[in-house]
């Protein structure tokens, strides 16, 4: 292979060669009829009959030989992406006292008496089953994971009928989390002779909150009370909405927006801290406890921060492509949703720039790059060599070669630490990935809609799940193993299902956005094509989908658990949690809405206050 070129002297090179911006987007794009963007003079070759028109067969690569990249009469698309909120000076001013040796010492201590009320003899089932919610809810179960499983093991072995569905809800939920086996039977006793549940429990909220929770844990074939504790909670919710319990009310309205199984972890923590200051009785331990946790990881990720922002503006690729997005802070989020852990920096912030390029990659072949360019630009990265860069154009040679050094770099430290070659691997990961985006290139300039099974069959390796796990594996995992690694490039269910979930819930999010700029129809206009459902219908369809889609994940996490580390796993099931938090209300990547700069600004820029006594 040839000697990788060092990205900083590419770059100093690329300095003295301007690329021209892209010109303002030569049209809008509506679901099912839309005018093909002029690409050049010649683009009439490729425009179908009609459009719109949904074609019997998929179109052929060869379609693309009347487009040539050097037309002078190039126009190109535009995203019309703002640029990013997170000024880089600002960044690299952030000053956290909480990562100093004084909070560092108090949050020791209280960890340590922490651990001695968890293991306390004497308290009753039910006391530690909610000491143990808390601490996963405030963000802090990770240093207590022995304790946890001790205490659940306990629980398990010598469980005794509770009382109460709040009780018997919490423990199914907690022991189903941890991978107990646990039978849906101990809710047997709330069920009526028809088997829903029974009607004296329709006012018991805090009960049904916990069945509504204990729910998302239930597996494909299990009945469950969802809907009747959905039906339950909505009527509490629309009889109290200006009750005096406003914690109670605040609890079920967050939970029916999104399950707490199905929460990015860290956007739970920055809400329930908030809430937690409310309940009369909070742990005050626990909680200055988990405030301080919050502050010194916070700290760390800020740290996390400063040296990516460095990173990335060493590489020019914002202002030297500036039709795509800038997003670092919200890749370095992504990296949060995935493993937070302070322990884990050179993990999150490898993710980090992977999911940059992923974002930039993504525009290349969504808005800016031609059928030709994209042609080149895949097989470049199938060959995977500096040479391959000689066929592309000039705005492709900084991204390609940015990609090129920093892949090789992540692959050297592998081989330098655990003394295997993860490059064939990785370089796989993003051949994949480049090819389905460029089958969906394929499908959007023949103005081509595919059935909702051809979309997804190649739309979950789109969405880039695969490839960000297939980096996070090496990653976190020690030691690495061929055979395992084997395994994982074929992308097994663990992938695939998490991989599925993220794209539906981009898909609800991002959808209308897209198809304005110009992109292939996604999931829900595809299901709407083929089935002539409204756009209303095939979203619901898609939703029942998430859930079906979440207890295979469920299911495939706990018999995978033997090939991949308990770590591993986490990261595919917090991937999913990541993408239904970042698009739970509209696109939180491309777009930065009001909600996700917020949630941002909380988990990186705003420490809560604590009084040290």
């Amino acid at each position: 292979m040839d000697v990788a070129i060092s990205t900083n002297v590419w770059m100093l090179h690329m300095a003295t060669s301007k690329i021209p911006p892209p010109p303002a987007a030569t049209c809008l794009i509506s679901s099912f009829s839309r005018e093909k963007p002029s690409l050049v003079s010649k683009a009439s070759c490729l425009s179908t009959a009609a459009a719109g028109r949904s074609m019997k067969t998929e179109p052929s690569p060869n379609q693309y030989s009347a487009i040539s990249s050097s037309d002078q009469n190039l126009s190109r698309r535009s995203g019309n992406y703002q640029p990013t909120m997170w000024d880089f000076e600002y960044i690299q001013s952030i000053h956290n006292d909480y990562a100093g040796k004084k909070y560092m010492n108090r949050f020791n201590k209280l960890k340590e008496e922490m651990k001695k009320m968890i293991m306390a003899e004497g308290s009753q089932e039910l006391e530690k089953l909610e000491l143990i919610d808390n601490l996963q809810r405030l963000g802090v179960s990770y240093h207590f994971k022995h304790e946890i499983m001790q205490i659940l093991s306990s629980i398990k072995q010598h469980s005794t009928p509770a009382d109460s569905l709040y009780a018997t809800a919490l423990k199914f939920r907690l022991l189903r989390e941890h991978g107990f086996h646990i039978s849906q039977d101990i809710l047997n006793d709330f069920k009526d002779e028809q088997g829903n549940l029974k009607q004296s429990l329709c006012k018991d909220t805090k009960g049904l909150l916990q069945l509504y929770e204990a729910s998302f844990l239930s597996t494909e074939t299990e009945r469950t009370f969802l809907e009747s504790a959905i039906s339950h909670l909505q009527n509490y919710l629309n009889n109290h909405l200006y009750g005096e319990d406003n914690v109670t009310v605040s609890l079920v309205s967050h939970a029916l927006e999104l399950p707490l199984y199905w929460m990015m972890l860290r956007v739970e923590t920055s809400w329930y801290l908030n809430i937690n200051e409310n309940i009369s009785n909070a742990n005050p331990l626990l909680l200055e406890l988990a405030k301080l946790d919050f502050n010194i990881v916070q700290a760390t990720h800020q740290e996390d921060l400063r040296i990516l922002s460095r990173w990335w503006k060493s590489t020019h690729l914002a202002e030297k492509l500036p039709f795509s997005r800038d997003r670092l802070v919200e890749a370095l989020f992504f990296a949060v949703g995935i493993i937070f852990e302070p322990q884990h920096s050179y993990c999150r912030r490898m993710l980090t720039k992977v999911i940059a390029f992923v974002a930039v990659i993504d525009d290349i072949y969504d808005v800016y790059g031609t059928p030709d360019e994209l042609e080149v630009f895949t097989n470049a990265i199938e060959r995977w060599e500096v040479k391959a860069m000689e066929q592309l154009p000039d705005y492709m040679k900084v991204c390609y070669l940015a990609l090129f050094n920093i892949t090789n770099e992540m692959a050297y430290e592998i081989l330098k630490e655990q003394g295997i070659n993860v490059l064939p691997y990785l370089t796989k990961s993003w051949a994949d990935l480049c090819k389905s985006y460029l089958q969906e290139a394929r499908w959007y300039y023949n103005g081509y809609t595919p059935t909702l099974e051809e979309y997804m069959d190649n739309a979950w390796i789109s969405v880039a799940v695969p490839m960000v796990l297939v980096h996070a594996f090496p990653l976190v995992t020690n030691p690495v193993t061929k055979d395992a690694f084997e395994s994982l490039s074929k992308y097994p269910d663990i992938i695939r299902w998490s991989a599925t979930i993220f794209r539906f819930a981009d898909d609800l999010g991002t959808s209308s956005e897209e198809l304005r700029r110009g992109d292939v129809p996604k999931s829900i206009q595809c299901y709407m094509n083929e089935k002539g459902a409204t756009e209303e219908e095939a979203r619901e369809h898609i939703s029942i989908c998430i859930k079906e889609k979440w207890k295979l994940l469920i299911n495939t996490a706990q018999r995978e658990n033997s090939l991949f580390s308990e770590t591993f796993i986490g990261c595919a099931i917090n991937i999913a949690r990541t993408g239904q938090s970042i698009y739970q209300h509209g696109d939180g990547h491309g777009i930065q809405n009001f909600e996700i700069k917020n949630r941002i600004s909380k988990l990186f820029f705003e420490p809560i206050r604590i009084s040290i006594p």
